[in-house]
């Protein structure tokens, strides 16, 4: 049973975007389909409650300091953050570059865990935020390991968009990358998704054998592709590995190791 007020309390906190920060009451009904009066009185509950907060000077209502405590709540609760949290800081420290943790959610990647070496400013950490899978380091390390099946259905609603130059926008091409990925254990992001920004991906597995997360490293494409790709590469695979076996993943020849040892 679903209850219509509590749907549609959660459907308002969700119009809210980095590119639409800010809604009144008219755009809030409006968007919902509704009545005025019951879009302001879900609002006034939601900003009472410190989900919403109201701009005096537009009165205007933006996502309220409720959502953000409860965001870095989840964030520290997280299993792949508990798990990756000390094998990620001491990459960053290794290599000087950003190292980042996501996890799949639909058909996007969502960042749980950024992790910034001394030279960057400690501010501009990120956790949410939303990533396409065919265009970035992350998300085709998500992506190339999923089953054959479940990749012919991501690509049968997929919407190829060029976010770059660099972006691929052919099934074909990106079959032939994703094929390249699994033979070599990690991915590259060749500003596919934001020129000026390279990364270099690896698959997280979890306990069932399945991609639960990726790990990637951050920086400008003159680190990432130059000639320290495959040293970096090498890096980030480690830090993923260690992750896995952490969330209790154990590789297939591990396994025959220890059939053999109780057969023996």
């Amino acid at each position: 049973m679903i209850i219509q007020s509590v749907h549609r309390a959660l459907a308002i906190l969700e119009l809210f975007s980095v590119a639409q920060p800010c809604l009144g009451i008219t755009e809030i009904a409006r968007a919902l389909g509704i009545h005025k009066n019951t879009a302001q009185c879900l609002v006034r509950t939601l900003a009472r409650d410190g989900f919403l907060e109201q701009d005096p000077g537009t009165r205007k209502y933006r996502l309220g300091l409720k959502i953000y405590e409860m965001g870095v709540v989840m964030a520290g609760c997280l299993e792949i953050n508990r798990k990756s949290v000390d094998p990620a800081h001491r990459l960053t420290l290794k290599t000087h570059l950003i190292v980042r943790v996501s996890v799949p959610c639909h058909d996007t990647a969502i960042t749980t865990l950024d992790v910034y070496p001394r030279t960057q400013p400690f501010l501009v950490r990120q956790f949410g935020i939303r990533f396409p899978l065919y265009c970035t380091a992350m998300g085709k390390a998500l992506l190339a390991f999923r089953s054959p099946t479940e990749i012919e259905e991501y690509l049968a609603q997929l919407d190829f968009f060029a976010y770059t130059p660099n972006t691929i926008t052919r099934k074909d091409d990106l079959l032939a990358e994703l094929d390249e990925i699994r033979k070599r254990g990690y991915s590259v992001n060749r500003e596919e998704h934001i020129q000026a920004r390279a990364a270099i991906g690896a698959p997280i597995f979890g306990s069932t054998g399945r991609v639960v997360a990726s790990a990637a490293l951050v920086g400008e494409p003159g680190r990432i592709l130059g000639g320290q790709t495959e040293s970096l590469a090498r890096t980030v695979m480690s830090m993923a590995s260690e992750t896995s076996q952490a969330m209790g993943y154990v590789p297939d020849f591990l396994k025959r190791i220890g059939e053999c040892a109780v057969m023996g």
